[in-house]
């Protein structure tokens, strides 16, 4: 079976690296920069700078799993409300 992590460059700090990751993990991504307005490589800075173990792509995908758990509760309370109306 083929395997879905798929290596791409990145510029941040002012130096490239490279992080391999699902498509998931990179369009839950993309997603969050687009919703704070922010360029994918500026998030992927934040994220690097705020590590604290383990590599890059590991600590992105921490950071889209930890964005996902915090969109499930509104996600359930806004289909509670949307039963009740």
């Amino acid at each position: 079976m083929k395997s879905s992590i798929v290596k791409r460059s990145i510029a941040i700090g002012g130096h490239r690296t490279s992080v391999s990751l699902e498509d998931a993990f990179w369009s839950s991504l993309k997603q969050i920069a687009n919703e704070r307005d922010q360029a994918v490589s500026d998030l992927v800075a934040k994220i690097d700078a705020d590590r604290q173990h383990g590599n890059l792509s590991s600590a992105i995908r921490l950071f889209v799993l930890d964005w996902a758990r915090d969109q499930a509760p509104a996600a359930v309370e806004e289909s509670a409300q949307l039963a009740v109306a």
